[in-house]
């Protein structure tokens, strides 16, 4: 194994890109100076997040370095498909213990395979000693005023969801278990899914001018959708037999265990849509051109708070969705 790397050393060695990845003409400066030059394309609002991913909270600890760096940007990318934004420019602040070369390589392997999926430049960042502590932040561009909002929803829009829901949790769960117990090729699915989350960019940008509202689901449906149902001022219904869920998924476990997976389980990053009634179909074909699903689970009406029913029965969900400051639905054991 290398000694540590020094600060510039392992920004050159590991981050610079040269004469490979994408060439961005509006990345006037990029890694190299006291701050990146960006040219915003004309008539564009710059849409802008930050995320930070922990160890033992966010992934297990000894999580492989490819998916750490995998899942530091993914989870900025569901913002901007959130969004319906265009992701262009991103900076990394990487905190860790040590400047391990070999860890370095895969890192930077997930960070940037993804990075250049998606045309986005990495333009600076820094990089410190520490617990292992990965922010990153994420900006896009769109077409002035046509961003996708939490508060766009009208009373009688659809609430619809992309993909399957429950799966990363799962995943998590059986990445906790003995490995004996995670051979089944439906668990290696699930665990897939939670190390290597999919932004659905693609859909995001599909989606702006015909959906009414979106926000992606990092945090469980049942913390996140009171977000958007209290963003637009109104109620929410869900029909929870409706919850789109893997065949992986349903293999695994009881129905009731992936049904509260499906319901609290954070880091599907799949994208929960508002969309006018007359306008699911449309929105409903983009995603097929995307070989993606597209669920109907309810409905925005007038009123405030959410409410659940299963086979048309009222039904209070048991489990709450993750809260850092709160009682977490899916817990990493540190």
């Amino acid at each position: 194994m290398e000694p540590d790397l020094g600060e510039f050393e392992l920004i050159r060695r590991f981050f610079v890109r040269a004469g490979s990845g994408p060439r961005d003409p509006n990345v006037l400066l990029g890694i190299g100076d006291d701050a990146a030059l960006l040219d915003v394309p004309k008539g564009a609002d710059l849409a802008v997040s930050v995320d930070t991913i922990v160890a033992g909270r966010h992934f297990p600890e000894g999580s492989n370095a490819h998916s750490i760096g995998h899942r530091a940007l993914a989870v900025n990318l569901s913002d901007m498909a959130a969004m319906g934004a265009m992701p262009a420019w991103a900076t990394l602040a990487l905190t860790m213990p040590s400047a391990d070369s070999d860890w370095l390589e895969k890192f930077a392997g997930g960070f940037l395979s993804l990075a250049d999926t998606h045309s986005v430049a990495l333009v600076g960042g820094d990089t410190t000693r520490g617990p292992l502590t990965v922010s990153v932040q994420i900006l896009g561009h769109l077409p002035h005023g046509t961003a996708l909002r939490r508060g766009g929803g009208h009373a009688g829009d659809i609430l619809a969801v992309s993909g399957t829901l429950g799966d990363a949790a799962a995943g998590l769960a059986f990445l906790q278990t003995p490995t004996a117990a995670k051979r089944s090729a439906e668990a290696e699915v699930l665990i897939q899914r939670f190390d290597y989350p999919t932004p659905r960019v693609r859909l995001g940008l599909a989606a702006r001018g015909i959906a009414s509202a979106a926000m992606d689901l990092s945090d469980g449906l049942v913390g996140d959708l009171p977000k958007l149902a209290d963003a637009c001022g109104l109620a929410a219904h869900v029909r929870i037999e409706a919850l789109p869920m893997s065949a992986a998924l349903r293999q695994s476990v009881s129905l009731g265990q992936a049904r509260d997976w499906a319901l609290a389980g954070g880091d599907d990053y799949e994208l929960l849509f508002a969309v006018a009634a007359d306008r699911f179909t449309e929105l409903q074909g983009a995603a097929n051109q995307l070989n993606l699903t597209l669920t109907p689970i309810g409905e925005l009406h007038a009123g405030a708070g959410v409410t659940w029913s299963l086979n048309g029965e009222d039904f209070s969900p048991g489990v709450s969705g993750y809260e850092h400051f709160g009682r977490a639905s899916t817990q990493i054991t540190v």
